[in-house]
């Protein structure tokens, strides 16, 4: 038997009561034991309410509303927190569901029944969504998919090839996968992976309005695998579009709706890069067997430390690792300070399959090298229950990003 919602809904001073109070559900199972105005109040309401979930609604980018937030879970991390949002300022997406949110429902500001409808609709699915997670009937563990930011500070060492053939490997998998071409100038994934150029990151970027799954599922190109790629722009000059706090929001969309994003990114802590590396769940450091790359995969994993980046999150993967240019294993592990989790050995296979666009662990699937591209694919989703759902809803969020 499902069990029931008791909610309590927090109103930031300033948000139209009338407005929230006539999208919200009241349905057999779901019962809003409270309606509190101002989150002071309603944090003392809430310390002996009976809700087993919490609605917030606030306006734009609200500290406060963050801060309320971050209390509320630390008070009890089993109780599920979902927002409601009038406004979608750049990046407070990110940040609600940094401060531990489950999830979020945006408002827009469409009138009619049909519209308030569909808000109310939004709302009770999102709910329900929350706390089946929290009480075990999902198994998915997990609100949002995994990102995974492929880095390097070096160029040339292969993390186009790990990017592509890492995804590739995840989507055979039955996953939900989008790799995202980070290398705005220069990007190469769509070659990679046979994919002509139709629509780009650049164009997502220009194309204004609401940004929410459906949208964006309309500006990536597929992949026979079954994975999708939102490809890099195709001038250089256009690089410049797109903005750190456009690419928060992105993410946030892709990984409310994929089991996986990769991002593939230029070489160095650019901007761009290091927004990511925020954003991210994991990051893939790739280097190769030789003594420049080497030193730039330790200079690298130091930036991360400097960041405050856990080092659990961190794999390490060498690429050419069986080359013979006088560097031992041993020898990586006095240089960088750690052993690889993963060494990919050369093969000129891998050139071939770059060249017509198949990766290697679809071109050639017996190969060491695909083999070690399925070994790294396995640290990152170890197998589940069979009951997991795969796949999911892409039309959680809607977010209203301003032209």
């Amino acid at each position: 038997m499902k069990e029931s919602i008791k909610a309590l809904v927090a109103l930031e001073r300033g948000v139209d009561r009338e407005a929230v109070e006539s999208v919200l559900p009241v349905d057999e199972g779901i019962d809003l034991v409270d309606l509190v105005e101002g989150l002071d109040e309603s944090w003392s309401v809430l310390q002996s309410s009976p809700a087993n979930m919490l609605l917030v609604a606030c306006g734009g980018h609200s500290k406060h509303a963050l801060g309320f937030i971050e209390s509320a879970v630390r008070q009890r991390p089993d109780r599920p927190i979902v927002v409601l949002c009038s406004e979608q300022p750049n990046g407070f997406v990110r940040r609600v569901f940094d401060a531990g949110a489950d999830d979020i429902v945006v408002l827009t500001s469409e009138n009619g029944a049909v519209a308030a409808e569909s808000a109310t609709g939004e709302i009770r699915f999102t709910m329900q969504k929350a706390l089946a997670r929290r009480s075990g009937a999902a198994v998915a563990g997990a609100l949002l998919g995994e990102l995974i930011c492929v880095i390097g500070p070096k160029g040339g060492i292969g993390k186009t090839l790990t990017s592509a053939n890492l995804a590739a490997s995840l989507a055979q998998s039955g996953n939900r996968v989008v790799v995202v071409d980070l290398d705005l100038q220069f990007g190469d994934v769509g070659l990679s992976l046979g994919l002509t150029p139709d629509k780009t990151i650049y164009d997502l970027a220009m194309s204004g309005g609401s940004l929410d799954a459906d949208k964006i599922e309309a500006y990536l190109a597929s992949h026979e695998s079954g994975l999708r790629v939102l490809l890099a722009p195709i001038r250089p000059d256009h690089a410049g579009a797109i903005t750190v706090d456009f690419l928060r929001d992105v993410y946030a969309v892709l990984r409310a709706c994929n089991d996986y994003v990769i991002v593939d990114t230029p070489p160095g802590f650019t901007p761009e890069v290091i927004a990511s590396i925020d954003s991210s769940t994991r990051v893939c450091m790739v280097g190769m067997l030789d003594s420049l790359s080497l030193k730039n995969t330790k200079l690298g994993l130091e930036t991360l430390e400097l960041m405050g980046y856990d080092p659990e999150r961190i794999r390490l993967v060498l690429n050419r690792a069986d080359s013979h240019v006088g560097i031992s294993h041993d020898d990586v592990l006095a240089i960088v300070g750690r052993r690889p989790d993963v060494m990919v050995p050369s093969n000129r296979d891998i050139a071939r399959s770059i060249n017509e666009g198949k990766p290697i662990v679809l071109a050639e699937r017996r190969s060491d090298a695909a083999k070690a591209f399925r070994s790294l694919a396995g640290i990152y989703a170890p197998e589940r229950p069979t009951d997991e759902p795969t796949k999911r809803n892409g039309r959680r969020l809607r977010l209203r990003r301003k032209v």
